[in-house]
C-alpha cells in the first residue's frame, strides 16, 4: 500500500497522505513526505507544495506504538520531514480537516502556511498521554499563538476550532469550500508571489503578562495532583520564552525523553490503548449492524432516570420519561430543566441547544406510552420482585422488538431477563454512574441470552451518548461494585482495628484517589450499606468485622453527609470532613467485641490492604470471564471510581510493583484473615509465578 502520493495540479505539488484510519506518521510516511517535498523542490515548474491527508483528517499524530518500540532502522522520522519543510525552497502548505492532532499538527505548524476548514479541529493532546509534545509544538505555538493560548492548548490537552485556530494565528486560512480547491488556489497565489516565506520558528514570542506560568501552576495543582507532564509542559513553553529556538527544542526534547521513559507515560498510554481495546468483543462478528434507537423510554424519573433521559436526549433520541406519581414525574422533570439550565449557565451549551434537548423529552405517568419505544431502561429502585414486576408489565406493553434494560447496580440481569422469556434475547443490563448525564462509564451487563446484534446496538447507543461502555458479565456487583466490597470493606475493619479514618483517607488521597474510601462512605449515604445489611439479617443488621461501627452510626441517625454526621462530622454547608473522636469509641467497642485490640497502622498497611483485594478480586473477575480483558477493569476504575489516570488502573498498577509482590502480600494478609478477598485467586498467582503482568494476560487471551 502506498502511504504517500504525489501528484501534481497546475504549479502546485500535492503531497497526501493516505494511512487509515487516521493518517499516523507511521514508518513509511515520514519518508514518503521527504520525497515529496524532494520530488516538488527539483521540478522548476512548481512555484508551492501543498500536504493534506486522505480520509477522515489531516494527521492525528505520532504513531504511538513506536514509544514502547524500536522504530525501524534506516526508516525516516518526523524530524527528517520539519527539516526538509523548512528548508524548502517552495512555500508548503498544510491544509488541514477532520484533525491535526499532537505531531500532527507540530507537522502542520513546520509548514509556512496553514489552511483549514469549518469543522476541524487543531490541538496537542500529548499530555493525556504522559508527555509533552517532543517535534517543536511547544516552542513553534507560541510563536503563532501566543504564550497563553499555547500553554492553555499544550498543558490542558484539549483541541480549539477551526475558527479558533485562525483567530489565534495558528491557522492563515479558513477555506469555505472543497479544501483541495482552496488549498491549490492558497498555495499557488503564495507561490507566485514570491517570498518571504516566514517559518514559526522565525517569529518572535508574545508574552502576554509576567506571571502567565506561575499563574497556570496555580490554576493547575487540583487537577494535575500527583502527576509530572502538565508541569513538565509549563517548563517546555518557558523554554521558548527564555531560550532561542533551537535551545528551547534541545530543552524540549530533553523533557521528553525523561516523561516518556516514566511510569506515569506507560500507565497513561496503557490507557489510551485500553479505549481502543474495549469495543472489540471476542467472538461476535464484525459483520453485525448495530440497530439505530429512532426513540427510546425510561421508567424512573428520579436521580438515575433523570440523568439517563438527559443522555438520550444529549443523544438527538426522542424520550418519554415514566414515573408512577405526577408530582414526581413534574420534580424530576424541572430537576431536567435545572440541570441544563446550569450547563448554559457555565457556558457549555447554548440556549438554542437546550431548547432543542427539552423537547426532545415527554414526560408520562402511563407506561402505555412506551409502545413505540425501540429501547427501555428501567431505573426505579433495587428490589428484585419490583424490577421483575415492572418487566413483565413492559413485556407487555412495548413491542417485540423493543430492547428492555435494566440500570441495576448489582442484582441479578440474568433472572430478570429469564422473567420474561419471550424476549429474553432483547433484555440486558445498562449500569449507569451517578450522576448519569456526567459520568463517562457505562457496564453494560452481558446476559447469557442476550442476542449478540442488541448487545453491540447497545454499546454503540452508549458510544453516541458520549459514554465508554465496558462489557461486564452477569454476578453481583458486576466489574466495578464487586470489586469495591474488598476496597471499602478493608478501610471499615481497619477503622475497627484501631486506624483513624482521617489517616486512611489521606494515605488513599494521596495515593492520588479523588477521595478516601471513609469519606465516599460519608458521600454516598451510611445507610445504604446499612439496609442491605439489616435486608439480610431478618431486618437486623449483624455485627462483623467492618461492619460495627457502621452499624452504630446509623443507629444514631448519622448516615454522612446528609446528616452532617458520619465517620467524619460535617459543619452546616460545608462538606470538609472534621474527625468525629466518638467514631474512636466506637472502634475501641468493635476491638472489644472481636478481640483484635486497637494498634498503630504504617501508611503501607493502609494502601496495600485498600488495593490489594480489588487487584486480587479483579483477577477473580478475569478468572471467571466476567471482564473480557484486564484493561476493561482498569479502565471501569479510572471512570467510575475515582482512581487515577496516570496510575493506569489497579490492575496496571500491580504490574508495575510486581504481580509477585502483591500475591505475596495477599497470601500474608490471607493468614490473618478468612475473607474471601483474601483468597488468592489463580490467574493472580499463575501470573506471578510466571513474572507476567496483566497486560501479558490480555495479549494471550485474545
Amino acid at each position: 500500500m502506498t502511504l504517500v502520493r504525489y501528484e501534481v495540479a497546475r504549479d502546485v505539488a500535492v503531497i497526501t497522505v493516505d494511512n487509515p484510519p487516521v493518517n499516523a506518521l507511521s514508518p513509511g510516511v515520514p519518508g514518503g513526505i521527504i520525497e515529496g517535498l524532494g520530488q516538488a523542490n527539483s521540478d522548476q515548474s512548481i512555484s508551492a507544495i501543498v500536504l493534506i491527508g486522505e480520509g477522515r483528517g489531516f494527521i492525528a499524530g505520532a504513531d504511538i506504538r513506536y514509544f514502547s518500540k524500536p522504530w525501524p532502522e534506516g526508516e525516516p522520522r518526523l524530524g527528517g520531514v520539519i527539516k526538509g519543510i523548512e528548508t524548502s525552497s517552495k512555500p508548503v502548505v498544510a491544509a488541514i480537516h477532520g484533525h491535526a492532532l499532537g505531531g500532527g499538527l507540530e507537522l502542520a505548524m513546520c509548514c509556512h502556511y496553514r489552511v483549514i476548514v469549518p469543522g476541524a479541529r487543531v490541538g496537542q493532546p500529548e499530555v493525556k498521554l504522559g508527555i509533552p509534545p517532543g517535534a517543536g509544538g511547544t516552542q513553534r505555538l507560541p510563536r503563532l499563538a501566543g504564550v497563553k493560548a499555547a500553554l492553555d492548548m499544550i498543558v490542558s490537552g484539549d483541541p480549539v476550532t477551526a475558527q479558533q485556530s485562525v483567530s489565534l494565528g495558528i491557522c492563515d486560512q479558513l477555506v469555505e469550500k472543497d479544501l483541495l480547491d482552496g488549498a491549490l488556489e492558497f498555495a499557488s497565489e503564495v507561490g507566485q508571489a514570491g517570498g518571504p516565506h516566514q517559518l514559526a520558528r522565525d517569529r518572535n514570542v508574545v508574552v502576554e503578562a509576567s506571571n502567565l506560568f506561575e499563574a497556570k501552576r496555580k490554576q493547575i495543582e487540583r487537577r494535575a495532583r500527583g502527576m509530572r507532564t502538565p508541569y513538565a509542559c509549563i517548563e517546555c513553553v518557558e523554554a521558548a520564552v527564555e531560550l532561542p529556538f533551537d535551545e528551547g527544542l534541545a530543552r524540549e526534547r530533553e523533557i521528553f525523553e525523561v516523561c516518556v521513559a516514566s511510569d506515569e507515560s506507560k500507565a497513561m498510554r496503557h490507557v489510551f490503548f485500553a479505549q481502543r481495546a474495549a469495543g472489540k468483543i471476542p467472538g461476535v462478528s464484525k459483520s453485525i449492524e448495530p440497530r439505530q434507537f429512532g426513540s427510546a423510554g425510561v421508567v424512573g424519573a428520579g436521580t438515575m432516570g433523570g440523568g439517563i433521559t438527559m443522555n438520550f436526549a444529549n443523544a438527538g433520541i426522542p424520550v418519554t420519561v415514566v414515573e408512577q406519581d405526577a408530582a414526581l414525574l413534574d420534580k424530576g422533570l424541572s430537576i431536567i430543566q435545572k440541570n441544563y439550565a446550569t450547563t448554559v449557565a457555565k457556558g457549555r451549551l447554548t440556549q438554542e441547544s437546550m431548547d432543542k434537548r427539552l423537547a426532545l423529552i415527554t414526560g408520562s405517568t402511563m407506561l402505555d406510552e412506551l409502545a413505540d419505544a425501540d429501547i427501555v431502561i428501567e431505573a426505579i429502585y433495587e428490589e428484585m420482585p419490583v424490577k421483575k414486576e415492572l418487566f413483565g408489565r413492559l413485556d407487555k406493553c412495548t413491542k417485540a422488538t423493543a430492547v428492555l434494560t435494566s440500570n441495576t447496580s448489582y442484582l441479578d440481569v440474568n433472572e430478570i431477563a429469564e422473567s420474561v422469556p419471550k424476549r429474553k434475547g432483547n433484555v440486558l443490563g445498562t449500569h449507569f454512574f451517578s450522576p448519569a448525564n456526567v459520568m463517562r462509564l457505562l457496564e453494560v451487563v452481558r446476559t447469557d441470552t442476550v442476542d449478540e446484534t442488541v448487545l453491540m446496538s447497545v454499546l454503540n447507543l452508549g458510544r453516541k451518548m458520549g459514554k465508554l461502555p465496558i462489557v461486564s458479565g452477569v454476578c453481583h456487583g458486576f466489574i466495578g461494585n464487586r470489586m469495591l466490597e474488598g476496597y471499602f470493606g478493608e478501610a471499615a475493619i481497619m477503622v475497627e482495628e484501631g486506624a483513624e479514618p482521617e489517616h486512611i483517607d489521606r494515605v488513599m488521597y494521596e495515593f492520588g484517589m479523588a477521595m478516601g474510601p471513609l469519606a465516599v462512605s460519608d458521600l454516598a449515604g451510611l445507610d445504604i450499606g446499612w439496609a442491605k445489611r439489616k435486608a439480610a439479617g431478618n431486618g437486623v443488621a449483624t455485627d462483623i468485622p467492618g461492619s460495627f461501627v457502621p452499624n452504630r452510626l446509623c443507629e444514631m441517625g448519622r448516615y454522612g453527609q446528609k446528616t452532617n454526621r458520619g465517620y467524619y462530622l460535617y459543619e452546616k454547608g460545608s462538606r470538609a470532613p472534621v474527625p468525629d473522636p466518638e467514631v474512636k469509641d466506637f472502634a475501641e467497642q468493635a476491638a472489644r467485641k472481636f478481640g483484635i485490640g486497637p494498634r498503630d497502622f504504617d501508611d503501607r498497611e493502609i494502601l496495600e490492604r485498600c488495593l490489594y483485594p480489588l487487584i486480587n478480586i479483579g483477577a477473580a473477575i478475569l478468572e471467571e470471564g466476567i471482564a473480557l480483558r484486564a484493561s476493561d477493569i482498569d479502565l471501569v476504575y479510572l471512570n467510575g471510581y475515582g482512581f487515577p489516570v496516570w496510575r493506569g488502573g489497579p490492575m496496571h498498577w500491580a504490574g508495575v510493583i510486581g504481580l509477585d509482590v502483591v500475591a505475596a502480600g495477599v497470601r500474608q494478609y490471607s493468614r490473618k484473615s478468612d475473607l474471601g478477598h483474601w483468597k488468592l485467586s489463580g490467574v493472580l498467582e499463575n501470573l506471578a509465578d510466571d513474572g507476567k503482568t496483566f497486560e501479558d494476560y490480555d495479549k494471550e487471551n485474545q
